[in-house]
């Protein structure tokens, strides 16, 4: 490739980078799988501008030129990685099981805006509250602790937009409303299943978005529940790839914190 189109190739992404992060900034979204796109984008936009000037500081040295081809190696090394986790994610998505009676249904929690759930997490709600509609017999577990600077819950506002929205029985929701985290949210559940006589041999569903399915399914599995039915809500395409991108540091941190 010629300079003249790496540095026009380096301009073009980084400047699409760069720009859908920070217009997902501006809608107030902000998580690793937006800020990093921002500084790679800014990264490859510095490199178009100061193509020649870096091109001279790395060929005056031996050891500058092989670091320089190393990073590149290593960038492209995990870029490859990434497309792997994605090929794997849509294959986990495209394997969601089938709707079927369960004994009750686990809502993961994605967070709430101004005392209302999240975009994510009412798309999580409606899948669930679709499932619940067609099996009135399971029990609902909501689950979520405070976030910060909120007055309630993350699971008293799930159960509110579920009573509001879907007509939902409250008598057949349970809160879980201590935990902050997926790992948290599993765990934490388990004591109000045992309270109402189920069991982790028992199928019960998680209901979550279609990014997080395989890690929540993962840590699940780790935790001891027998048999986990999933159902998913979709993730909107202008985010989709962000979201993507936050899950698979989402999973390795998992994996290095021992969740699976």
């Amino acid at each position: 490739m010629s300079e003249h189109l790496k540095r026009s190739f380096s301009f073009i992404i980084g400047s699409l980078l760069a720009l859908d992060g920070l217009w997902l900034l501006s809608l107030d979204k902000i998580h690793l799988g937006i800020i990093l796109p921002i500084i790679i984008g800014i990264g490859f936009i510095l490199y178009s501008i100061f193509f020649n000037f870096i091109q001279l500081v790395i060929n005056k040295n031996k050891l500058w030129l092989t670091l320089w081809r190393c990073a590149w190696a290593a960038f492209f090394l995990w870029l490859g990685t990434l497309l792997i986790f994605f090929a794997y994610l849509q294959y986990t998505i495209q394997q969601n099981t089938t709707a079927q009676p369960a004994a009750a249904i686990i809502v993961l929690g994605s967070g709430i805006e101004n005392g209302q759930p999240s975009p994510t997490l009412k798309q999580r709600l409606d899948v669930a509250a679709t499932y619940a509609k067609q099996y009135p017999q399971t029990i609902m577990l909501m689950t979520g602790g405070l976030g910060f600077k909120e007055q309630m819950t993350e699971a008293e506002v799930m159960s509110e937009y579920l009573q509001k929205h879907h007509r939902i029985d409250p008598s057949r929701i349970l809160l879980e409303n201590q935990s902050t985290s997926t790992e948290q949210n599993l765990r934490n559940v388990q004591p109000l299943l045992k309270a109402h006589h189920m069991t982790l041999s028992e199928p019960i569903v998680i209901a979550t978005s279609d990014f997080h399915l395989l890690r929540a399914k993962t840590i699940a599995k780790h935790q001891g529940y027998q048999q986990i039915l999933t159902i998913s809500a979709p993730t909107p395409l202008y985010i989709r790839y962000n979201s993507w991108l936050r899950e698979y540091f989402a999973f390795i941190s998992g994996w290095l914190l021992n969740e699976y």
